[in-house]
């Protein structure tokens, strides 16, 4: 018999094996003494016996009533945390990666005492500074898992420095990036660690909200991460040597680190942490040789800005940088004629020396002849939409006494038509400041000067606040939400405006419901052609908008007369159209619903979208036109379904993929007539945004080819070019294809084949949380789950094998006959022990592998309007022999 010096009883191990075997004994006397000192062991003020009384509940996963008896055993503790120092010096087994009853008490303490009504004992333990020393001992061997508790229980940050910054670089020095930014991001040791250093590896991994954390709060290291990033944007900078400094970085990302991709982060930070973009050079000067592309397509290809409006913008973004000089004179060389070359050479005093001889010769000839006059606009006039209001009554209101003066015509109860212009800044600043509002009312334009009166008059503020917020008032427009963002950012006291608005109607959105079948869709020959409102006022007048004047310089004062007359004409055109659409809503097959939204007095709300019926086109992609005949398009099967997506459409690609659309991405960088050649040559339908459109439309079949709204979400495009295209999605296309990789072909893996396939991989089944809250989120959100039941109570249960033992390679555990190897380190333990959850899936492409979760019921319920008839109904997959 063994006896307890400290209780006067039975030891608590001896105690737990005689009650282990009493029932079978039925020594009933003794399981009642073993019960009284099993409880006097939970409440004991020894560490080591109350953790030695929590292994049969831990050993049994009774989690809450462990997680009961640990609170009550805190509280007998005279001091819970050198009793948590005394488990932890007693015992190695919480040191290795394997779930340990020393980790779960570790967490659960901490989650203890933050419940507490007052300050931890921590707070008020005279030996603070000597529990510190102790656990910065514990904290140099524990894994990165029981770091957080740690530092929060024994307050560590506000311990001896020394030891931590040894821990981190520890950590760093084995690898560890991630838990050495975060650790040291808690305990506030950024100033004292090589932000570059510690950043790099991240960086490489693509992890930069995890930098961007670890910076937040100081501004030296801000700018220094900031310079960083900028010296790999540099012309012909290649990240790879980078990459091989740093050879324990594993899972490298470095397509994530493109220039494109790494000027777009790097901005994001600048505007982020309020620095100047003069801390970049090499990002500005990549913006602003893309805006520089930019103009050149719009007055050499398209051809619709003037010579005036061009160089002006160009003379801003060029200014003395001899780079984005060079890169100029090569758009200039690539773009235009030798003549056309040395007249914008001219006018914007590019050095002479840095010009090709033939534009050099060119320059001189026209230097002789003073300047040579600029060709004038070919006057079209005839061709576009024309403002129908007398140039007397467009009134430039610059001051509050002007304001004044039109004050009852701008307040006048009816319709408004409401615009603003500003500069644009082609990516190269953050939000553009508005320069212009237009409000329209019939007869008369008001063009208010906001660079004046929204600095000098907060009349004007409370003038607009009225006009927006006044039901009475019908407000037009044409992409208000984004329109009022802009005013908000640029008055502040007009910074909530949109919450504010009431009596609008966006005719985007109208726009959008469109069907336009008895007219012929707009000339588009691969360069011109009329977006958005131009659009619009086409397809309801007759004739676009001339928006030539567009990009011009809105800042500029005084305005020109071209200026003048098109801001005047935006917003009047949306008075006319209002009216032609409610007049004749039938001729643009305009459901019944939105037929009454155009009447006078309903409210739209900027942003807001209707849920559209099957028959209203409501997300079409506004750049494409719905072409004559539509209706009859024949139908085609999901599975049938093949399309070609560019880069930029990867969130579309992951929507259609997961209706059973067999979905091709372009890489990142891969040149868009890739798109083309692969549609040809297999048979599928181009999916792009933006400029490539003109070009890969010339080079496929008509009808496939279609560009897609980017202002649109994801969901809303993939309904979009499902309707357009007329593709049948039934219930059981719902993940026939996986979202990663594309592949058809899945095998269904047992439960117990996939605990086996874990175990040989090396992840191993957790019996209870040990404080890895990466773990616990990832069983919650199941990343990788197929759903089991939806609406209707249809399962997900595609037709597939079981995997069996001859499918996989003996030499290679987790690995595929076919080489692929088996995603498990993305299956959170947790899952395996999910009561009802039968099998898995793994794809025979990528290896990702899915279970039963819920995202069947979100996709149905997000995609119910294209989808076709009834759920099919549940039904019991047998299980491999």
């Amino acid at each position: 018999m063994v006896l307890d010096k400290r209780t006067g009883g039975l030891s608590g191990r001896f105690l737990w094996v005689l009650r282990s075997v009493t029932p079978h004994w039925g020594w009933k006397g003794l399981e009642l003494d073993s019960d009284v000192v099993f409880q006097q062991n939970l409440h004991s003020q020894d560490p080591l016996l109350f953790l030695q009384a929590l292994q049969p509940l831990w050993s049994t996963r009774e989690l809450r009533q462990l997680r009961e008896e640990a609170w009550r055993g805190f509280a007998a503790l005279d001091n819970p945390l050198a009793g948590l120092l005394d488990m932890l010096e007693g015992s190695r087994g919480w040191q290795g990666k394997d779930p340990s009853l020393e980790a779960w008490v570790t967490c659960e303490l901490q989650r203890w005492l933050q419940a507490q009504p007052r300050p931890g004992q921590a707070q008020c333990s005279l030996g603070l500074k000597e529990l510190q020393a102790r656990a910065v001992r514990v904290l140099a061997e524990s894994p990165p898992s029981l770091a957080g508790p740690l530092v929060s229980i024994f307050q560590l940050q506000d311990a001896d420095r020394s030891p931590l910054l040894a821990y981190v670089r520890q950590l760093h020095q084995e690898g560890k990036f991630k838990e050495a930014v975060m650790l040291s991001t808690k305990l506030k040791l950024q100033p004292e660690l090589d932000v570059e250093k510690m950043g790099t590896p991240l960086l490489l991994q693509d992890k930069v909200n995890l930098v961007e954390r670890y910076v937040d709060g100081f501004p030296d290291l801000q700018r220094r991460l900031l310079v960083l990033m900028d010296s790999w944007c540099q012309p012909d900078f290649d990240i790879r040597v980078v990459a091989r400094q740093h050879l324990k970085v594993t899972s490298l990302k470095l397509e994530k680190l493109s220039p494109k991709v790494l000027s777009r982060q790097v901005l994001h930070l600048l505007e982020r942490f309020g620095l100047d973009p003069a801390l970049c050079p090499n990002v500005v000067a990549q913006q602003r040789l893309a805006a520089l592309r930019y103009l050149c397509y719009k007055r050499f290809v398209e051809r619709s800005m003037s010579q005036e409006n061009w160089a002006d913008h160009v003379q801003d973004l060029v200014g003395q940088n001899e780079w984005l000089q060079e890169q100029l004179l090569k758009l200039l060389t690539s773009h235009s004629d030798t003549a056309t070359a040395a007249q914008c050479a001219l006018d914007l005093s590019l050095p002479e020396a840095r010009l090709p001889a033939t534009v050099a010769a060119e320059l001189s000839r026209l230097r002789l002849q003073e300047r040579m006059a600029e060709a004038p606009f070919e006057d079209r006039r005839d061709d576009y939409y024309q403002l129908p209001v007398a140039r007397e009554n467009v009134h430039f209101l610059a001051s509050w006494e002007d304001l004044a003066r039109h004050e009852e015509e701008l307040l006048q109860p009816g319709l408004v038509g409401v615009d603003l212009e500003w500069r644009p800044s082609f990516g190269t600043g953050g939000r553009p400041q508005v320069s212009l509002m237009q409000v329209a009312v019939e007869g008369h334009v008001f063009l208010l000067d906001l660079l004046v009166l929204s600095q000098t008059s907060q009349a004007f503020s409370q003038l607009v606040l009225r006009l927006l917020s006044d039901p009475s008032i019908t407000k037009l427009g044409y992409g208000m939400a984004g329109d009022l963002r802009s005013l908000g950012a640029s008055c502040p006291a007009l910074a909530h405006v949109e919450k504010q608005l009431r009596g609008s109607l966006d005719l985007q959105q109208v726009h959008r419901q469109m069907r336009v079948v008895d007219m012929p869709a707009p000339s588009v020959d691969g360069t011109k052609g009329p977006r958005g409102l131009s659009l619009l006022v086409q397809q309801v007048l007759g004739k676009p908008l001339d928006k030539r004047q567009q990009l011009s310089n809105w800042d500029r004062r005084p305005l020109s007369e071209a200026q003048l007359v098109y801001a005047a004409t935006d917003a009047y055109c949306l008075l006319e159209v209002y009216r032609v659409l409610c007049r004749d809503s039938t001729r643009f097959h305009l459901s019944e619903d939105l037929a009454k939204s155009l009447r006078p007095g309903r409210s739209q709300r900027p942003g807001a979208r209707e849920q559209p019926s099957r028959q209203e086109a409501s997300a079409l992609p506004q750049q494409v036109p719905v072409a004559e005949g539509e209706d009859t398009t024949p139908e085609i099967q999901a599975r049938a379904f093949r399309v070609v997506c560019d880069s930029m459409l990867q969130g579309l690609a992951r929507s259609l993929r997961c209706l059973g659309v067999d979905v091709l991405v372009l890489g990142t960088g891969e040149d868009h007539r890739r798109a083309a050649e692969v549609a040809r040559q297999e048979g599928r339908v181009i999916l792009t945004s933006g400029l490539p459109y003109h070009k890969l439309r010339a080079q496929v079949r008509a009808g496939r080819c279609l560009s897609v709204d980017c202002s649109l979400k994801a969901r809303q495009q993939a309904k979009a070019v499902l309707r357009h295209f007329n593709v049948r999605v039934t219930h059981a296309d719902i993940f026939s294809r996986c979202q990663a990789c594309n592949c058809d072909q899945y095998l269904k893996v047992s439960k117990d084949m996939m605990k086996q396939l874990m175990g040989l991989s090396g992840h191993q089944e957790s019996p209870s949380n040990t404080g890895d809250e990466d773990a616990q989120s990832k069983d919650a959100q199941e990343p990788g789950s197929a759903p089991a039941e939806a609406p209707g109570g249809s399962t997900y249960d595609p037709p597939c094998r079981w995997l069996e033992a001859s499918d996989l390679q003996a030499s290679v555990p987790g690995t595929l006959g076919n080489g692929t190897r088996l995603q498990l380190a993305g299956v959170p333990v947790g899952v395996l022990r999910r009561p009802g959850l039968r099998h898995f899936y793994c794809c025979t492409g990528c290896g990702k592998v899915f279970w039963e979760g819920s995202h069947l019921g979100r996709v149905t319920a997000n995609f119910h309007e294209v989808l076709e008839g009834p759920p099919a109904p549940a039904s019991p997959a047998s299980s491999p022999s």
